[in-house]
C-alpha cells in the first residue's frame, strides 16, 4: 500500500490544531529516563530508492528453484488480480470491526468467505477464520469437549495421517486443559489406520480424520467416520480445501457427515512466504454453532426491505471472561480471507476442478517418472491425492540437499516424523508444474543416484 508521508507543513498545522507545541510534547507523559537517543547497531536512514532495491537485492537471494514440496503448504498460481485488490487501502489496512454494522463490506466479504467454505465443506456454518490451520484443529478438539458432554472422556484419537505438526499444537494449546491426542495404528503399507486393531471398547471424546493423509495417502473416511460415531465420539475433519473439488466433503462423509472441519485455507490463493501468514478455517453443524470460536455474519433486511448484513455471533473473548471464553486466541486473520474470497469467487467451482485435476495428473506424472528410476519406488499403496510417499533405496536428507544444489526442492523427508516407515520422501506436484519441470526432476535425480556422493 503507497505511503503519503506529511510535510513538515501538514505537521505544523496539525500540531496547532490540537494545541501541541511538537511532536514531543504528545509523548511528555514519558518519563525522560525511559527515552533512548537512538538505538545501536542500526544503520543509517534509506531513501525510497535505496529500499526498494534492498528489498529486490534481499528477495533475489531467495532464488526461484523448482519446487516440489508440500506436506501442508502448497505453491499454487495465483492470478495478479487477487492481491492487487487485496492490497487495496480500504482491505489491506482494515481490521476487525467493532461496529460491525457500519462495515457493510467487510461483512459481505466475510459473508461471501462463509458461503463458499460451507459449499465446499458440505457443512452448515462457517466462522471467519483463525489463526492458521494447527491452531484451528486445537479449536476444534477444545469445541468438541464443550458440545460433546455426553462423553467424560478427553481423549482425542488420530488417524495416522494426521499432520504432527499439527498435534503438536494441539497439544501446547489444549494439553493444560486436559486434553490427549494419540494416533490410532497404521498399517505401513497403506499409511492408513488398521481397522482390525482399533479399540472397540474406547470412548474418546473426538476422532480427527486428515483427507488427504500428511503422508498423502486417502483414507477411509466413511468407515472411520461411522466407527468414531458409533461410540460417540465426535469427528473432526482436517481438510486440504482444493482437493474437496473432487474429493467427498466432509459434510458428507459415513452416513452423518463429521461434525466439524478445518484446516488450513494457504492454498486459497495464499503465496508461500516462509511460513506464513496463512490462516485456519473452521466449519461445523448447526446444532454445534453456539461452541464455535470466532465470528460468524448473517444476511438479513433492514426495516425499508434493503439487503444488508449483521453480526450473527460473536463468541469473542473480549466479551467474556477468560475462564468462560469460547476461545482465547480466536483471531480473524482478514486480509487471507479477502484474498481467499476473491481467489474462489475468480475461480468458481469449475476453476477449483481443474486446478485439482491438473494437480493430480503432475503428480502421477511425476511419482511415474521418479519410480522408473532403480533405488525408487512408492511407499503405500493405494489413491493419492496431489502429494505421493517415495520409498528410497538410501537416506532421503543427503538425496534433497544435492538436489537443492541443482536448484530442486525435491519434497519433504519423513524420516523424522515416521522413523518406522524408513527413507521415505514425500512428493508434491500442484498445477503449476509443466511437464519439462517435472522432467527436469527426474533427470536431475537419476543423476544424483548415479553419483557417488550420495
Amino acid at each position: 500500500m503507497p505511503f503519503i508521508p506529511h510535510t513538515e507543513d501538514d505537521t505544523r498545522e496539525m500540531l496547532e490544531a490540537i494545541g501541541a507545541a511538537s511532536l514531543e510534547d504528545l509523548f511528555d507523559e514519558i518519563p525522560a529516563a525511559l527515552k533512548i537517543d537512538g538505538l545501536d547497531n542500526m544503520p543509517d536512514a534509506l531513501s525510497e530508492m535505496q529500499m526498494a532495491r534492498l528489498m529486490r537485492e534481499r528477495a533475489a537471494m531467495d532464488g526461484a528453484p523448482l519446487c516440489f514440496i508440500g506436506a501442508g503448504a502448497y505453491e499454487h498460481h495465483i492470478p495478479t488480480v487477487v492481491w492487487d485488490i487485496a492490497t487495496r487501502g480500504e482491505f489491506y489496512s482494515a481490521y476487525t470491526p467493532y461496529q460491525a454494522e457500519a462495515s457493510q463490506g467487510t461483512l459481505q466479504t466475510i459473508y461471501e468467505y462463509q458461503t463458499m467454505m460451507t459449499e465446499l465443506t458440505g457443512l452448515d456454518v462457517s466462522n471467519a477464520s483463525l489463526y492458521d490451520g494447527a491452531s484451528a484443529l486445537a479449536e476444534a478438539a477444545l469445541m468438541a469437549v464443550r458440545s460433546n458432554r455426553a462423553v467424560k472422556s478427553k481423549q482425542v484419537l488420530l488417524a495416522p495421517g494426521v499432520n504432527p505438526v499439527y498435534r503438536k499444537v494441539a497439544m501446547a494449546i489444549s494439553g493444560r486443559q486436559g486434553l490427549t491426542f494419540d494416533y490410532l495404528p497404521m498399517n505401513p503399507q497403506t499409511g492408513n489406520v488398521v481397522f482390525d486393531s482399533l479399540d472397540d471398547d474406547s470412548s474418546p471424546v473426538a476422532v480427527v480424520i486428515q483427507q488427504p493423509s500428511f503422508l498423502g495417502t486417502l483414507e477411509d473416511v466413511d468407515r472411520l467416520t461411522d466407527w468414531a460415531q458409533a461410540r460417540g465420539a465426535h469427528v473432526i475433519a482436517i481438510v486440504n480445501p482444493t482437493s474437496l473439488a473432487l474429493l467427498s466433503a466432509p459434510g458428507r462423509w459415513g452416513a452423518g457427515g463429521v461434525d466439524i472441519a478445518c484446516g488450513e485455507g494457504q492454498p486459497l490463493g495464499i503465496p508461500l512466504s516462509s511460513g506464513g501468514p496463512y490462516f485456519g478455517f473452521m466449519t461445523c453443524k448447526q446444532k454445534h454453532v453456539r461452541q464455535m470460536p470466532g465470528r460468524i455474519v448473517g444476511r438479513t433486511t433492514d426495516l425499508d426491505g434493503n439487503s444488508g448484513f449483521a453480526l450473527t455471533l460473536q463468541a469473542r473473548e473480549q466479551h467474556i471472561r477468560r475462564s468462560k471464553a469460547t476461545s482465547n486466541i480466536c483471531t480473524n486473520q482478514g486480509l487471507m480471507v479477502t484474498a481467499a474470497t476473491i481467489y474462489m469467487s475468480l475461480l468458481g467451482y469449475d476453476g477449483l476442478t481443474r486446478v485439482a485435476r491438473q494437480s493430480h495428473r503432475n503428480v502421477a506424472r511425476l511419482a511415474a517418472g521418479l519410480c522408473g528410476i532403480t533405488g525408487v519406488e512408492r511407499a503405500f499403496d493405494g489413491p493419492h491425492f496431489h502429494e505421493v510417499g517415495l520409498r528410497l533405496d538410501r537416506p532421503v536428507g543427503p538425496v534433497l540437499d544435492a538436489l537443492a544444489e541443482k536448484n530442486i526442492l525435491g519434497g519433504y523427508d519423513l524420516s523424522a516424523e515416521h522413523p518406522d516407515l524408513g527413507n521415505v520422501v514425500l512428493v508434491c506436484a500442484t498445477e503449476t508444474k509443466t511437464d519439462d519441470d517435472i522432467t527436469v526432476y527426474v533427470d536431475a535425480l537419476r543423476e544424483v543416484f548415479a553419483s557417488s556422493a550420495v
